[in-house]
């Protein structure tokens, strides 16, 4: 590890942080240190990044902007490739818009709505990236990502980068094939996007956003939603229903304010958020007889 940290710094790829708290790099503020944390600073260093991995055979990941994401307390072993400020540019041309990894989701609707192009207007309060969009079919308001994304860049495990259509990342709900049968990254995307009055759609993404504010406890540090909608239940309808809004383990708690959210009341461990995911399933498992799965990504050691 020391030596490929070397090269990646000879190389000048971007930020090289050892023993980075993952913490510092997650909505949820839980999470230990990755054993090397790389921001490359452009698309050619991130193939630079790639190529340097592959070389040294050392294990990796990639993450965006930290939201859904629950991060070990014990961190990430290898390296950990953060699509940050050097992936995050941004191209339109007519109802075609062009998108890096690394660029924020909610920054990225406001600014197409303000251009009178229709599509985005679900995305206006889903914190995170485009690259973790496309990776989860992020979607809100009865639309997603597979509705307007025609293809997308993917950096592949072994290193590759290859551009996927739509129907070969063979979406579904809150799931892409870069999860399972490709493990991959999108590092940008391709969006068909459509154009119409421009007070119409500024005032629908308004809407969106102004509800998730009302309804969802983003004044606590969190991840979005935890588990998927056992359809056709909701998961915070039933995480309701077994009277758990409120319950704690520890640092980490079931919000008040919408059941589907655990938050961080300011010293939650991994392992606390892990324990009252158990609790909730088993909970609701007992009650209704259904299973829940978690939406939110849990990674490391």
């Amino acid at each position: 590890m020391e030596v490929l940290e070397k090269e990646l710094l000879e190389a000048g790829v971007g930020k090289v942080l050892k023993d980075e708290p993952l913490a510092n790099h997650t909505t949820m503020k839980i999470g230990g240190p990755a054993d090397l944390l790389v921001e490359p600073s452009s698309f050619d260093n991130l193939k630079k990044t790639m190529q340097l991995i592959t070389k040294h055979s050392v294990k990796w990941r990639a993450i965006g902007r930290g939201s859904n994401l629950l991060v070990s307390d014990k961190g990430i072993q290898g390296v950990v490739v953060k699509l940050g400020s050097g992936l995050d540019h941004l191209e339109v041309e007519g109802e075609t818009v062009t998108a890096g990894g690394g660029y924020s989701l909610i920054k990225l609707a406001t600014v197409i709505s303000k251009q009178g192009l229709s599509g985005l207007e679900f995305a206006g309060g889903i914190p995170g990236s485009v690259g973790g969009a496309v990776y989860m079919n992020a979607g809100a308001h009865g639309s997603d990502m597979s509705s307007i994304l025609e293809k997308a860049l993917i950096l592949f495990e072994d290193g590759t980068i290859e551009w996927l259509t739509n129907e070969e990342l063979e979406f579904s709900y809150r799931h892409s094939i870069l999860q399972t049968k490709r493990p991959g990254i999108c590092v940008a995307a391709v969006l068909k996007l459509k154009a119409g009055s421009r007070d119409e759609i500024v005032a629908a993404m308004q809407k969106n956003k102004d509800y998730r504010r009302e309804t969802q406890p983003w004044n606590y540090p969190c991840a979005g939603s935890i588990f998927r909608n056992p359809l056709p239940n909701y998961a915070g309808n039933l995480i309701e229903k077994a009277g758990l809004k409120g319950y704690s383990v520890g640092g980490a708690k079931i919000s008040d304010q919408h059941a589907n959210f655990i938050v961080n009341t300011g010293n939650a461990t991994a392992e606390d958020v892990l324990n009252l995911i158990e609790h909730v399933k088993a909970t609701i498992n007992e009650k209704f007889g259904v299973k829940m799965q978690t939406e939110v990504e849990i990674v490391g050691r």
